[in-house]
């Protein structure tokens, strides 16, 4: 039997030309806490970029490295970055069985791109993966539309929104920002 690896609640969005990503710090393994404060989100291409994943670390850790070269190749164009980094998870042998998933953003645009050669910018500017990603999107939605919080302020209550319902998800919280 394969243990499998659940873990996880990333969600980033763009309000007031702040971008902001967060995550909890759970990993899990079965039914077993391995970690408690992990960090899934981080800076890329000269803190220009935010990144998270769900999924399997060194996966994850494996394209964040391609898709800061991604980056880098394309001069900081997020969405050039992203679709190439798609279509090559799709197509090589080795990226497309590695299982992750990745939220993206910069000052302006927001994405999330899966291994099946997915490019999604959500109408909203609000991206969520992982486990509790429904139910942070759902908090930060009605975050945005009812408070004045700022970015970080919705990702943090939305973060421990999902950490209440999803068992994979806990409060241990990590947030990233950029700014115009």
């Amino acid at each position: 039997m394969k243990n499998q690896i659940r873990s996880t609640t990333v969600i980033g969005l763009i309000k007031d030309g702040i971008a902001s990503m967060g995550s909890d710090g759970q990993v899990t393994m079965s039914n077993t806490i391995l970690k408690h404060n992990t960090k899934k989100v981080r800076k890329l291409y000269n803190n220009k970029v935010i990144a998270g994943f769900a999924g399997s670390t060194a996966d994850a850790l494996t394209l964040f490295d391609k898709f800061e070269a991604k980056l880098e190749h394309y001069k900081g164009n997020l969405q050039r970055a992203a679709v190439e980094l798609a279509k090559e998870w799709r197509t090589d042998r080795y990226l497309r069985r590695l299982e992750a998933l990745l939220a993206v953003m910069d000052t302006k645009t927001a994405l999330i791109i899966s291994g099946s050669g997915d490019v999604i910018e959500p109408d909203d500017g609000i991206v969520a993966i992982g486990s509790g990603g429904s139910y942070a999107t759902a908090a930060a939605r009605m975050l945005v539309k009812y408070s004045d919080l700022s970015a970080p302020e919705i990702i943090n209550e939305s973060l421990k929104v999902a950490a209440d319902i999803c068992i994979y998800t806990n409060d241990h919280i990590t947030i990233e920002e950029l700014k115009v």
